[in-house]
């Protein structure tokens, strides 16, 4: 028996949680032991309610971004020994916090910039996060470390001399175009490398020329299949296909029966991450999609993914319906159309399924995967614009493009038919034996 922990980047979400649970849930029916590690709140219920332990990555700016009550928790005595006492945890705070970064944009060409973007120009900030992270390889004992887009991770990792596995989309490898890959880059970014590469040699670890290397482990998985997922150039890497999870006893909520006409599943992700960057929200799609879809003969149901609906928005329309959250995979299967924010496993969602989407992206990584899916006729997308610093989406476009996904059959026989293609190339059980077949070898 092997004993697993796997990491995701540490965000409030649950593309990168549901995307490894398949790989996790067969690895533990193989009689393997799996371990999970995230901070955030919503992640923290799905692992609960799939019944893995999730050690939970200890650093001051996790406790202020996801604790539940902060004040009962400074009052624990589990509290102190992480953090010898107030004083201490203060004083880490403003020492790691990152204070250097590039102005938030919804042009992020690449996960240099998403990381430049969210902190990693500050060594003191990916030093004490990869800390955190090597606590938790410490506590786990584990033979292997299977990680999902999680930089800080991937350094403990390979700080610990530990066999580095990694699964990703093909924008974030060497070798793609990064999520702009339609166009040329037209300015230069501060680069998050030479922080990285600062680090690595506290560390005593072999520098990088550019950001994606630490995604590569000693093996690489990427989701999907080189048609949905295509990169330019030779690579080692191997497609596993679709990475989709829902609770193994989930089952149609009785409710959805009672839906006769056609109806939406409007799924938004995460209405606001908090901080002052704003253009990972899907806020200004969730409001653009009330509005514009109110009043129309179709049912919407809206589900939050353990998120709370603003109260900006409330009361929601009479032909909307919101619920906390709805087994995924069974709720497309049902669905007429998918509307979503463009994350990556709401895209395969609705390729599996054969459900076609129509997608609001918030910004470019999520713009990549909504051509993807216009580019293989299995939806439609809906670019935002700008007015004073904020993204507003055209609510007739909106309309127009939702009715001709119901009206037109086209999308669905292609969501079909990469459907099957998905579903033929392997999934969590080709990534298993990969990694069962490394280990074996290695």
């Amino acid at each position: 028996m092997n004993r697993y922990l796997f990491t995701t980047l540490p965000t409030n979400d649950l593309g990168l949680l549901t995307r490894s649970l398949p790989i996790a849930e067969e690895l533990a029916d193989r009689g393997n032991e799996v371990i999970f590690s995230n901070p955030a709140q919503a992640p923290r219920k799905i692992i609960k309610e799939a019944g893995f332990d999730n050690l939970i990555p200890r650093h001051p700016l996790y406790e202020l971004a996801f604790s539940d009550d902060l004040s009962k928790r400074f009052r624990s005595i589990d509290f102190s020994s992480d953090y010898n006492g107030i004083f201490s945890f203060l004083f880490n705070a403003i020492r790691t916090f990152p204070y250097r970064t590039v102005a938030a944009t919804t042009e992020v060409w690449d996960a240099d910039h998403a990381s430049a973007i969210t902190g990693l120009l500050n060594v003191p900030f990916i030093t004490s996060q990869v800390n955190a992270y090597i606590n938790v390889i410490e506590k786990a004992r584990c033979t292997a470390v299977v990680d999902f887009w999680n930089p800080f991770a991937c350094i403990a990792c390979r700080a610990m001399g530990l066999p580095l596995i990694t699964v990703n989309q093909a924008d974030a490898l060497p070798g793609s175009r990064g999520f702009i890959w339609w166009k040329e880059r037209d300015r230069l970014i501060p680069s998050v490398v030479p922080a990285l590469n600062k680090t690595l040699r506290h560390y005593n670890l072999p520098g990088i020329s550019e950001l994606e290397e630490l995604y590569v482990g000693d093996i690489t998985m990427v989701v999907g299949i080189p048609e949905t997922d295509p990169l330019p150039t030779a690579h080692p890497y191997h497609y596993i296909g679709p990475l989709l999870w829902q609770h193994p006893e989930a089952i149609t909520p009785p409710w959805l029966f009672q839906i006769s006409k056609p109806f939406f599943w409007l799924y938004p992700g995460n209405p606001s991450y908090g901080g002052n960057s704003k253009i990972f929200d899907s806020y200004p799609m969730l409001k653009a999609c009330i509005e514009a879809l109110a009043g129309e003969n179709i049912h919407v149901i809206l589900s939050m993914g353990h998120h709370s609906l603003p109260s900006s928005l409330k009361p929601i329309p009479a032909n909307f319906q919101c619920v906390s959250y709805v087994p995924g995979l069974l709720i497309a299967q049902r669905s007429t159309v998918m509307i979503h924010h463009g994350g990556y496993g709401s895209c395969q969602t609705g390729l599996v399924t054969g459900t076609p989407s129509l997608i609001l992206p918030t910004f470019s990584e999520r713009e990549s995967n909504a051509r993807r899916i216009a580019a293989l006729g299995a939806g439609e997308f809906v670019t935002p614009h700008s007015r004073k610093n904020k993204l507003f989406f055209d609510m007739n476009e909106i309309r127009t493009k939702a009715l001709m996904l119901v009206n037109n059959p086209s999308y669905t026989a292609n969501a079909n038919r990469i459907g099957e293609k998905l579903n033929s190339s392997g999934g969590a059980m080709r990534a298993v034996n990969l990694i069962e077949d490394f280990l074996k070898h290695r």
